[in-house]
Formats: structure tokens, C-alpha cells, sequence
């Protein structure tokens, strides 16, 4: 029987192509959700290189490794050492003008529970809870002087992740993708590691592509967890799935592809789908292996401290087991960026339970940061190191971040309240000239020492992008009749900071 409508034409003849290829071998991912999404939206599937782009400039780097501590790491404790928290401990804190704070949390001045020390030929000063980074002072650069717009985490950590404080816009990760596209075709090209404990402010939001192409979001692995990629391979309980069935589901599907191809020309939104499964396709083969640190010798896994007698991480936070967590991110992220992904972002600290245990220490702070900093610190200068000894770090930018700092005086005698009027970003790596810190805050780590210099996130965005081959200003997108950029209408390169 002859059958006119186009959905029973048969499949073409001929040598197959290595999509083609891929729609019938590729192992089945997501036939349903693509056969749905062809139901519901009219849309085309577009000819791709796979090759990546070339920047526009030069670049001094091709990769981003972006570490978020969410919840609001305190700065004064980390990183910013200010002697007058010290001296005027516990007496009443005035920084001569009202104070906007979060919660009830305006007490008497708190110094750090912990003491800073001078590090490195540059003679930063670090606290003793972030001491391990001592070793890699030298090549870092420490910005003192970032200011935010807003102590709401959700709308502070967009601000961080994305360039706006509301959702709605691509991370900085899928703007890389988006301007330099995959140096590997079998690995996604932007990588997010959250905290198994706990999902940060706003979710898949703060690393979704928005309305650039589906194909530029994160995908969201979750080391440590018995499947660390979700839907990578078929369920236990399918052996429903034959060979057959899915040989002819995938033939069905792209007999699909070529009637919306041909009908819907200029229209790339199949086209991003179409990439993502295939990616999933080819991941079933790169991805267990790039994941498995198990390949590591015993002495790099120690380095970054991965423990491999531990079997299970219990909710109490403890040093070696923050450490564990943390080190085998690190070394997954080393491992990746080893085999082409562009960007790996990893977070942490997004225990919800209460008392807190994260980063958002209102109510004790050395319960909380004493642990989750040791834990962070050791892995990171582990993998600074690593990427250094492996001749990496000349061309990856590592990026520390937070949504915004804590304030220099005590909430309920023991914590911090939020203060995004100042706080600290440190980079180094990729073209980042090391040993320097870039812009002060005042006396008490409260606003930055000169209100006229100040440097925001834009004008970090705009440096890695420019590290990276790009100017920021001319990576857009066409949005509802907006050319969108990562920087908004903001941001200038951090030109002192570069090497």
C-alpha cells in the first residue's frame, strides 16, 4: 500500500552519514523525549561541523575551572586580613554610617576565630583554614575590592553564575561554549559539579543555556554518586529494549529529523537537540573513563586528598571527609579539562539541614568554615600544582568565587550576617599574572577602602572572556530584539591583573 503522507516515506538509500550513523548505533538516548519534542514544537535540524571556533583574538587560555562556594564564603576569614577586627575585638563596631544587614546580626566587632599568616615570596596573608593554598600564593591574583548588588542568595548567585540578578540568562559557561564551541566531540563541552548534599540557590538556573541553544547548558554530573551522569545509560529493569526495537525507533526518528529538516528551514532549535543526544550517544563510550579516578596513582589520589577507605560521607561535616568530597571533584575536573571540556564548574557547600552546614554561617562560623575551608583548600592547591606540573595552568584559568562576603562583626556572638557591599574573588592561571592583590577593602572588610574603584562581576566575566581569545562586548546573541551579552552594558578587562 502506497501511503502519501510524508511520516511513511521510507529511509533514503545510500552510504550512511555520521549522524545517520549515530541516530541508528548511538544507543537510544532519548528517543522518546526527541520523539515528543518533534510533536510538540515545529522545529529543524541544521548542518553542524562539530569543529571548534576560533576566538577572535589570540588567546592566553582555553579552559575555565570555576570553583562557587554557595551560601557566601567569608572573606574576612579566608582571605582578607584585617588587623583592626583583632585589635577591637568584641567592642562595639561602628563603620560611621547605618548599617543594611540581612538578619537581626549587627554585633560587637568579631575577629577571625583563626589567625593569618604571610605566605609565598609575595607575603600574601592567609588564614590558617585555607593555609594548604599557601603554596600557590605566588600565582594568584586576589581581588579585595568585588562588590554586589544584592544579600539575597538566589538573586546573588545568579549575578555570579550569570551576569543578572534574575533567571532567565546563560552562564558563563554556556556563553563559552556558545563563543568557542567543544574541543572534544565525545565530552560536553561545559561541566557542573554541584554538592550531593544539596542543590545551590536557583538550581539548574544558574548554569542553564536560556535562549542560546539547548546544546551550550552544563551538564550536571554528580561525582561520587553510584551514577554520577543521570539517563547516560538505559535503566536496569529495560529489557523490553531489543537491538531491533531500538535500531527501529532510531530509523523512525531520523526519517523524523529529515521531514522537519526540509520543511523548516533556518530554524536550529531540533538542530541543539539533535547534538545533545548525540553527545550522550558518544559520552557512553569517553565518559566512564574520563570519570574514573580510580586510573589515578595512589599518590596523586593522596594529594588532593581523596580517601578511598571512606564508605559513606555521613551529614556530620568533618575535615577528612570535606576533603574527600572536594579532592575527587578536583581531580574529575583535572581529568576533564585533560580531555577537552572548556569548562568545569564546581560548588560547594549546599548542606540545607539546620543548624547550617554550609557556607552560610549566621550562626557559627567556626563550626562551619573551619571544615568546609580546610576541605576546599588542600584539593584546590592539590590541583593548581597538578595543572602546573602537567604544563595546564599556562592555559586554564582557575576562578574562586562566592555570592558575597560576611560581615565584620558578630551575628548572635558566634556567626556572620551577609555583607555584599564587599567581598573576594581570587584567579590564577591562563594568562593571570600571580603574587598581587587588586583593590582593598577598609579597615574592617565592611566596602571597599576607595567607594570610586571598585570592581564588580561584569568585570570579571569581561577579563576571562578576554583571557580566553573573546571581547566581551561583542559575544551577543539576538534575544527578543536584544543583542544579550554576558556582560549586560558592563564591564572592563582587569587589565593590572593580567600577566
Amino acid at each position: 500500500m502506497n501511503h502519501p503522507s510524508p511520516w511513511h516515506r521510507p529511509v533514503q538509500s545510500g552510504p550512511l552519514t555520521r549522524r545517520e550513523f549515530l541516530w541508528r548505533s548511538g544507543g537510544g538516548l532519548g528517543g522518546i523525549a526527541l520523539a515528543s519534542l518533534l510533536n510538540q514544537e515545529a522545529l529543524l535540524a541544521a548542518p553542524s561541523t562539530g569543529t571548534p571556533k576560533l576566538p577572535p583574538s589570540r588567546p592566553r587560555a582555553k579552559r575555565v575551572i570555576q570553583f562557587f562556594m554557595a551560601g557566601a564564603a567569608s572573606h574576612v576569614d579566608l582571605w582578607d586580613y584585617k588587623p583592626a577586627l583583632e585589635k577591637h575585638h568584641g567592642e562595639k563596631w561602628d563603620p560611621g554610617e547605618a548599617v543594611e544587614l540581612f538578619q537581626d546580626g549587627l554585633g560587637a566587632t568579631f575577629a577571625s576565630p583563626w589567625k593569618f599568616r604571610p605566605y609565598g615570596q609575595c607575603g600574601k596573608h592567609l588564614s590558617d583554614i585555607v593555609s594548604p593554598l599557601g603554596r600557590c600564593v605566588d600565582d594568584m591574583a586576589f581581588i579585595h575590592n568585588l562588590v554586589g548588588k544584592s544579600g539575597v542568595h538566589s538573586q546573588a548567585t545568579l549575578l555570579q553564575a550569570t551576569g543578572f540578578l534574575t533567571p532567565g540568562f546563560p552562564g558563563m559557561g554556556c556563553w563559552t561554549s556558545y563563543g568557542l564551541g567543544s574541543l572534544n566531540e565525545n565530552l560536553p563541552t561545559f561541566v557542573v559539579m554541584p554538592d550531593l548534599r544539596g542543590m545551590p540557590s536557583n538550581g539548574a538556573k544558574n548554569w542553564d543555556s536560556a535562549f542560546l541553544p539547548a546544546e551550550h547548558q552544563g551538564t550536571l554530573i554528580r561525582v561520587g554518586a553510584e551514577n554520577p551522569i543521570e539517563a547516560l545509560f538505559p535503566p536496569a529493569n529495560s529489557g523490553y529494549i531489543t537491538p531491533r526495537s531500538e535500531a527501529d525507533g532510531l530509523a523512525t526518528l531520523e526519517r523524523l529529523n529529515r521531514i522537519h529538516a526540509a520543511s523548516r528551514p533556518g530554524d536550529q532549535r531540533l538542530e541543539a537537540r539533535i547534538r545533545t543526544y548525540e553527545l550522550a550517544a558518544r559520552m557512553q563510550l569517553a565518559a566512564p573513563e574520563a570519570l574514573d579516578i580510580s586510573r589515578e596513582p595512589a599518590w596523586i589520589q593522596e594529594a588532593y586528598g581523596v580517601d578511598n577507605t571512606t564508605k559513606k560521607w555521613p551529614a556530620e561535616i568533618n575535615v577528612p571527609e570535606e576533603t574527600d568530597i572536594m579532592g575527587r571533584k578536583c581531580l574529575t575536573a583535572r581529568r576533564l579539562i585533560e580531555r577537552g571540556v572548556r569548562f568545569v564548574q564546581v560548588w560547594s557547600g549546599n548542606d540545607n539541614s539546620f543548624p547550617r552546614r554550609n557556607w552560610d554561617s549566621h550562626e557559627n562560623i567556626a563550626q562551619d568554615h573551619g571544615p568546609l575551608a580546610l576541605g576546599m583548600a588542600k584539593p584546590i592547591a592539590a590541583l593548581i600544582e597538578d595543572l602546573k606540573q602537567r604544563g595546564l595552568l599556562d592555559d586554564t584559568i582557575v576562578l574562586w568565587t562566592t555570592e558575597f562576603g560576611r560581615m565584620p562583626c558578630a551575628q548572635g556572638g558566634k556567626g556572620r550576617d551577609h555583607n555584599p557591599f564587599v567581598f573576594t574573588n581570587w584567579l590564577c592561571g591562563g594568562g593571570i599574572r600571580g603574587g598581587i592583590t587588586h583593590g582593598e577593602s577598609d579597615q574592617w572588610g565592611y566596602k571597599p577602602a576607595d567607594r570610586a574603584n571598585i570592581t564588580e562581576v561584569y568585570d570579571i566575566h569581561a577579563t576571562i572572556l578576554h583571557l580566553l581569545g573573546i571581547d566581551h562586548t561583542r559575544l551577543t546573541f539576538r534575544h527578543n530584539g536584544v543583542d544579550r551579552r554576558l556582560t549586560d552594558v558592563h564591564g572592563e578587562v582587569i587589565r593590572p591583573i593580567l600577566a
